[in-house]
């Protein structure tokens, strides 16, 4: 019997997904466990598992298209069943959403080529009408997209427009009769550029020798996302800011003597590390720090657990994803440090799971590493606090009353009013302060 995959929730607010890779071809065998697609969530791009042995008898949703929870995006066939039979059985009509609720690319079955297309019309206002997948993937080749023609609904430029043209260097307008063509369908072939632009996530205008060209970059669904809980964040939480800065002489030697020490060991403290213990440890003498608002209660947690920022990069969509280190209380330096990179690394490359984003309760944000001295940022529902990190400087300081060069940090604690008033936050900087220029007191 077929096996059906939809598209899985894979975040507690996740509605649509959208297939960045599929990892396996039609054919291909499969087991449980296996991770067969990239998933772009409103939180991540994530791994999709199957949970079945099979072979993949069709993929039905191609990459770059955006579909609504529980949609049917591939059919697996029973180790005992013929893939054809199943393939065929599979409706060519499946229902499915895109970005811009557009109907799917599809391609003629039996010719083995594109269906019939129109020329790409220009939407209102002259902008030329495009999948966001499509517009995403010329611009990472450089290709004009009034030099191209659309072959899905309405002469809409689609995903495969763009591929031909990148794979030829031309479009192919070839097979449209001369007479047949009239100044709208007619196209200037243009060269594929020789080194490919930046990703478009990372882009939003083309440097020209005359400055710089306006252009219009389409949004991941979880950029959309992250954009919509910023907002809802800043408008619904009172936030208010308190500063401190730490002298971090002591932890700076502290931190070079245990790496020294440990090299051998594959360890290397960072840190951040000794902020997310200090942090975790700080919060046991100020719980109203571990709280969440509940309207008219504090719900305070049992588990302290420390949320890192971390930005994914340009080919992964970019972002933020917040990733959680579980009872950092109780944890070593050590242990923080292997947590903090695997979760970082695993962040950037493979994707995190709900369960390794979600139930944090105090978050920090550190872009110290970028050289930003001074920070704010906006609180991580429905968390109470974010700690804003810069980096660790060498500057002229009084020290025992005379002037010195010492090492110096500064933090930005952002708070939600309704939670912690400001004596509250000043008392828990202070904590955190002497852990932090005291940082032997990490160790034990």
């Amino acid at each position: 019997m077929p096996i059906e995959i939809t598209m899985p929730r894979l975040s507690d607010t996740m509605e649509r997904g959208m297939i960045i890779k599929w990892n396996v071809k039609e054919g291909d065998a499969v087991s449980a466990g296996d991770n067969v697609a990239d998933i772009e969530t409103d939180k991540a791009i994530m791994e999709m598992q199957v949970f079945d042995d099979g072979r993949m008898a069709r993929i039905v949703v191609p990459e770059g298209e955006m579909v609504e929870v529980g949609t049917l995006i591939a059919v697996l066939a029973e180790n005992d069943e013929a893939i054809q039979d199943v393939a065929g059985a599979v409706s060519a009509g499946t229902p499915r959403v895109t970005a811009e609720k557009d109907a799917p690319e599809t391609a003629d079955a039996d010719a083995g080529t594109t269906a019939a297309s129109e020329p790409a019309p220009a939407a209102a206002g002259g902008r030329i009408k495009a999948s966001p997948v499509a517009r995403r993937l010329a611009e990472e080749h450089g290709i004009d997209l009034a030099t191209l023609q659309g072959s899905g609904p309405g002469g809409r430029i689609v995903k495969r427009d763009v591929q031909r043209a990148v794979e030829t260097g031309r479009e192919t307008v070839a097979a449209v009769p001369p007479s047949a063509r009239t100044p709208a369908t007619t196209v200037t072939p243009t060269p594929v550029a020789a080194t490919p632009a930046p990703p478009a996530a990372l882009t939003t205008a083309v440097e020209t020798i005359g400055g710089l060209q306006p252009g219009s970059v389409p949004l991941s669904n979880m950029r959309q996302t992250i954009a919509r809980r910023l907002v809802e964040a800043k408008s619904t939480i009172p936030h208010y800011q308190v500063t401190v800065t730490f002298a971090m002489d002591a932890l700076v030697g502290l931190r070079g003597t245990l790496n020294e020490q440990l090299t051998d060991q594959g360890v290397k403290l960072s840190i951040n590390d000794f902020l997310v213990r200090g942090c975790a440890l700080a919060i046991h003498h100020h719980p109203e720090f571990n709280a969440s608002w509940g309207g008219d209660h504090l719900e305070i947690h049992a588990e302290v657990n420390i949320g890192l920022a971390i930005a994914l990069p340009a080919e992964r969509g970019g972002g933020l994803v917040v990733a959680t280190i579980r009872q950092a209380d109780r944890k070593s330096l050590r242990a923080i440090s292997q947590d903090s990179k695997h979760l970082a690394q695993k962040a950037r490359t493979r994707g995190l799971t709900i369960e390794e984003m979600s139930g944090a309760t105090f978050t920090i944000s550190n872009l110290g590493m970028f050289g930003v001295e001074h920070f704010t940022a906006i609180i991580n529902p429905p968390n109470s606090a974010i700690l804003a990190v810069g980096a660790a400087l060498q500057k002229p300081v009084v020290r025992d009353g005379e002037l010195a060069v010492g090492w110096e940090m500064s933090a930005t604690l952002s708070l939600d009013h309704r939670i912690i008033d400001g004596a509250s936050a000043a008392r828990y900087l202070k904590t955190l302060k002497q852990l932090i220029e005291n940082p032997a007191t990490l160790l034990v």
